[in-house]
């Protein structure tokens, strides 16, 4: 199908407008739980930004890293103090600017990627987990000199209105994902993510055609860390309402690495799927646990068959369908569309 609007094809502009309805208006007015605000859809929306920029770094430029969460802390407490240190900034000035700052880490801790590769590269994007964390933990200043270690988010204040409750706090995620979402949509179909893909396929072919591999390699860490920054940030402002070092552990940066893997490397949907996926999997086997077998299962027991799933879909992602669950999921769609088209055929034939 040729494209009508830029790289967009007709179909492409009838699922975004089918999702922006579902987004914008469906969701907010038809789920009254606060459940599904608070502990799906928020964590949702911002561990699907933070998988956006794994896969800006790994899944289109293919540069094995490992420190989002550190990423997520650095927007999360930069954030924090800009709204606490600078009167009158608006939030989404904040935001912009913990991103900006998180990107700043993220061009620092990218310059190994110019040397080595592979798993040595993961082992060096590691210690930006360590030492952002580390740094935050040490410094009192950038956490108020707070003796707890645990401080508390300031509530969202947009035009002198506050943003308090979950439907608001996931209007305002939403506004931001759909935004970000679009941006990176476009890089990847334009030619920034052509040098991406060129230095992901084969680097020293791209950079004899031109490609420079310091830029692009540079600039695909930014932009990830600013994704990621931005993400912590959100998550910290409207899911976990405080803030601490410990809430961005290596855990987590492991958590979005399995999202953009099981989702789907080199593809945005994917980051969504991913997300919904790891976050509730969970979900579902405890309610199994509880409504099936009625809590004879032990809570341990559940937690590692979640780890075993995890590791096996892992293991069997990587080595027959690299594109993941949003290659299933267009499978499907293809045949699905194939058999109705089949029976229309058959019925007016």
């Amino acid at each position: 199908m040729k494209p009508i609007f830029m790289t967009y094809t007709k179909n492409d502009i009838k699922n975004f407008v089918v999702l922006m309805t579902l987004g914008f208006i469906i969701i907010p007015n038809f789920i009254s739980s606060e459940y599904w605000f608070t502990s799906i859809l928020i964590p949702w929306l911002c561990l699907a930004l933070a998988t956006i920029g794994q896969q800006i770094v790994m899944g289109y430029t293919g540069q094995l890293a490992l420190g989002a969460a550190g990423f997520m802390a650095a927007g999360a407490f930069a954030c924090f103090n800009l709204v606490l240190r600078v009167p009158g900034i608006p939030f989404f000035g904040a935001l912009i600017v913990s991103g900006l700052i998180a990107a700043a880490f993220g061009i620092l801790f990218g310059l190994p990627s110019l040397r080595v590769r592979g798993i040595y590269l993961m082992v060096a994007t590691l210690a930006s987990q360590f030492f952002i964390v580390w740094m935050i933990d040490k410094f009192g200043w950038f956490k108020n000199y707070d003796s707890s270690g645990i401080i508390t988010a300031q509530d969202i204040v947009i035009f002198g209105k506050s943003f308090t409750s979950p439907i608001a706090m996931y209007m305002v995620i939403l506004v931001v994902v759909t935004f970000l979402t679009l941006l990176a949509m476009n890089m990847a179909r334009g030619s920034t993510g052509r040098n991406w893909m060129a230095v992901r396929d084969m680097d020293i072919a791209a950079e004899s055609m031109g490609v420079s591999l310091l830029k692009t390699k540079l600039q695909a860490f930014a932009i990830s860390a600013f994704y990621c920054g931005v993400a912590g940030a959100l998550l910290a402002f409207c899911y976990l309402k405080s803030l601490e070092p410990v809430a961005f552990d290596i855990k987590l940066s492991f958590k979005v690495l399995f999202m953009c893997i099981l989702g789907g490397l080199g593809t945005i949907n994917g980051a969504f799927i991913g997300a919904a996926f790891i976050l509730l999997f969970p979900v579902l086997l405890n309610a199994v646990g509880n409504n099936v077998f009625h809590g004879a299962i032990d809570a341990t027991i559940i937690s590692s068959v979640e780890q075993i799933v995890f590791g096996v879909l892992m293991i069997v992602f990587m080595i027959y369908e690299p594109l993941g669950m949003a290659k299933l999921w267009e499978n499907i769609k293809q045949k699905i569309s194939s058999k109705i088209s089949k029976k229309i055929v058959i019925k007016n034939g």
